[in-house]
């Protein structure tokens, strides 16, 4: 059996050496270099599903498929600019959110603030009810629970009403949706695809890379970004997390038809051809406000998630709140976060008391007293478990969408995050996350140094594995 030991210890040596030269980060890269060398046997298997940040052939293939359908460079753009409907703003100017986006800011647009499950699956479903044309819906998870049943009886619904009706999920998210569910919407006329954020035809032992966006357009005129799936707990049902905290954006105007072309390519990385769309972008019936829509994922060429929060943070002045469930940022964003709170402005960051990942829920204090000592102030959310996805940036702009502020968002998921410079919503945005500070309890390093030897050694094993979380 020793020739065994050695093949291993061989292996783990060599996808050590691959983590050095593949990783995105160098903090990933020694990760995983030290743990292969270390224990190969345990984080060998480990490193072949979850540890390998480059894609290469595959990301150029999609690459390759956009560029030859290109609706979100050319379609949607060129639709939005005969129209007028590009606006330049001083963020236009200061920021280089569009050159990330490779999507603009469109003005005349309206953005309706959903707070948690019953506000959101209300507002969604009375939207897909009113679907005349098409319906395109995409979420990372769906269940087969009363929420997923009540999501699927519309849809049905409006396919035998004659509306073209096509549903994305994640396969990985959604693991343990029945066939029966899928066979289901098939049968009744829904075009039904899975999506696997590789695509298909690809190593599936690759499941890194997920498609984490939530997103709902009803023909082309309305949309639905945020940070629920489709499940019961998100009504808060779940008796081990409670109440579910999140929050929701509904978006009517000519940035629809940005989060319509984001739609279309991942549709058609799954495989599938969808038919005429709606691309005649208008304003909203009420006039609005310049909106901006960011897919990000580990596609893009640069780090688009990564560098727009960073933007953000570098641009705040007054105020940066932060409110996410997996906080889990590498040193530049704590460093962001520090200079921002060094330069007087009033950095906050909200994350949950309960959690339903434990690995996370520990890393989050291991950033307290650096975090603590520049002037950033982390609180604790305990009204129940909170899952919203929010920034708020001075008194006039924020974001609301799927990526989390951890590593896992910013490189290796898809994501999408909604950027509304609107003095009214922020305000909303300012009141709601108000409430929720109210429901929360201040995080301090004294507290952590007050904990037992056990649980401290916890949080510096959970801060170690953080670049490969």
């Amino acid at each position: 059996m020793a020739w065994l030991g050695a093949l291993v210890q061989l292996l783990g040596l060599l996808a050590a050496v691959k983590a050095v030269m593949e990783a995105r980060t160098a903090q990933g890269a020694a990760a995983w270099a030290v743990a292969l060398v270390a224990f190969p046997l345990v984080s060998l298997p480990l490193f072949l599903v979850f540890g390998q940040s480059r894609v290469r052939d595959d990301m150029q293939a999609r690459r390759r498929l956009l560029a030859a359908l290109p609706p979100r460079t050319a379609r949607a753009h060129a639709a939005l600019a005969r129209r007028d409907l590009v606006v330049r703003t001083r963020y236009t100017w200061d920021l280089p959110f569009e050159r990330l986006a490779k999507l603009p800011f469109t003005d005349g647009n309206q953005a309706t603030l959903l707070i948690d499950g019953e506000a959101t699956y209300a507002s969604i479903f009375a939207g897909i009810e009113a679907a005349a044309q098409y319906v395109l819906v995409q979420f990372y998870i769906v269940r087969d629970d009363d929420v997923g049943r009540a999501l699927a009886e519309r849809l049905l619904e409006r396919a035998a009403a004659g509306v073209r009706v096509h549903l994305l999920y994640d396969e990985l998210g959604s693991i343990g949706l029945p066939r029966a569910y899928i066979d289901r919407l098939r049968a009744g006329g829904v075009a039904v695809r899975a999506i696997h954020a590789l695509g298909p035809g690809v190593n599936r032992l690759r499941l890194n890379f997920r498609n984490h966006r939530k997103v709902v357009v009803v023909d082309g005129l309305r949309a639905w970004v945020g940070g629920l799936n489709v499940g019961d707990e998100y009504l808060g049902l779940d008796p081990r997390l409670g109440h579910w905290r999140d929050t929701h954006l509904c978006v009517e105007g000519p940035v629809v038809t940005c989060v319509q072309a984001a739609f279309v390519e991942d549709w058609l990385w799954a495989g599938g051809r969808l038919p005429p769309l709606h691309w005649r972008p208008r304003p909203a019936p009420a006039g609005g406000y310049p909106v901006l829509c960011l897919p990000s994922g580990p596609a893009d060429e640069l780090e688009t998630c990564t560098l727009f929060f960073i933007a953000a943070i570098h641009h705040a002045r007054r105020r940066l709140w932060i409110a996410s469930p997996y906080f889990v940022p590498d040193e530049q964003f704590v460093t962001a976060l520090q200079l921002a709170a060094l330069r007087g402005v009033d950095v906050r960051v909200l994350v949950p008391q309960r959690s339903d990942n434990a690995l996370v829920n520990l890393s989050a204090w291991s950033y307290v007293q650096a975090l603590e000592q520049a002037g950033v102030a982390m609180f604790h959310y305990q009204g129940g478990f909170m899952h919203q996805k929010v920034t708020l940036i001075d008194d006039d702009w924020c974001t609301v969408g799927t990526a989390n502020f951890d590593n896992r968002s910013f490189r290796l998921n898809f994501e999408m995050t909604m950027a509304v410079i609107d003095p009214a919503l922020a305000q909303q945005v300012r009141t709601m996350l108000d409430h929720d500070f109210a429901q929360s309890s201040r995080m301090h390093a004294a507290d952590l140094r007050a904990r037992s030897f056990a649980f401290r050694f916890a949080v510096r094993v959970a801060r170690l594995s953080a670049p490969v979380q």
